[in-house]
């Protein structure tokens, strides 16, 4: 088994509310000792399929993704080409993931304010994996709370910065245990569990600064 360490949770000037090309992600991950990222903007796939054809130029592993908004809340659908519909219900649309040959998993869970999927979701659809530290969090608190319920029904848990600028990049990352450090080698670990959460919070001054970000984005969308 070689170790890998990958951040599945990072997005481009292709989500709404992020402005840094891929490029500049590439390159940040490497630069941090990453062996991989993965582009998830909001309901959107394209920079996310540029990144992965981009990635083996800076000594990384590629696969695309997409972070889309389900009915039930965010969810990170991990090494697909093509973007599921918005706004179906969260089982059906890890239904179409795995059927495509990707892996589903629940970012930043029960934070309802950021889409969080509620706990009696996950329960009943079991995902591929949680997202049991992500970066982007003010206190810590969830992801404590995510990695104790994550051990309590069994499920992986992968870390992910959440990265909405590139110098985050890698504020959080899985580390891998994978037969071939390869797309389906990342993919395959991750459905087996061969996983570790690793990472460190954003400043309170980042935190607010991204909110505020986009408080100012909702506000200029409904004038």
């Amino acid at each position: 088994m070689r170790r890998l360490r990958i951040d599945p949770h990072v997005h481009s000037e292709d989500s709404f509310d992020a402005d840094d090309p891929v490029e500049r992600i590439l390159d940040r991950a490497a630069s941090v000792g990453l062996d991989g990222v993965v582009v998830t903007d909001h309901d959107a796939i394209r920079e996310s399929h540029r990144a992965a054809d981009l990635a083996a130029d800076y000594g990384l592993v590629g696969l695309p993704g997409v972070e889309v908004s389900t009915a039930d809340g965010h969810l990170l659908a991990l090494g697909i080409h093509d973007r599921p519909p918005r706004d179906e219900p969260l089982p059906s649309t890890i239904e179409r993931v795995r059927d495509c040959g990707g892996v589903a998993v629940v970012p930043h869970p029960f934070q309802r304010a950021r889409h969080g999927v509620r706990r009696g979701a996950i329960v009943d659809v079991a995902p591929d994996a949680l997202e049991v530290y992500n970066a982007h969090t003010l206190t810590g608190l969830r992801n404590v709370q995510t990695r104790a319920f994550a051990r309590r029904h069994g499920l992986p848990g992968v870390g992910g910065s959440d990265a909405h600028t590139a110098p985050l990049v890698g504020r959080a990352y899985t580390e891998l245990r994978v037969r071939e450090p390869t797309p389906d080698g990342v993919l395959d670990a991750i459905r087996a569990g061969r996983t570790r959460a690793v990472g460190r919070r954003t400043s309170t001054r980042q935190y607010v600064r991204k909110y505020a970000l986009n408080a100012t984005i909702r506000m200029a969308s409904v004038l």
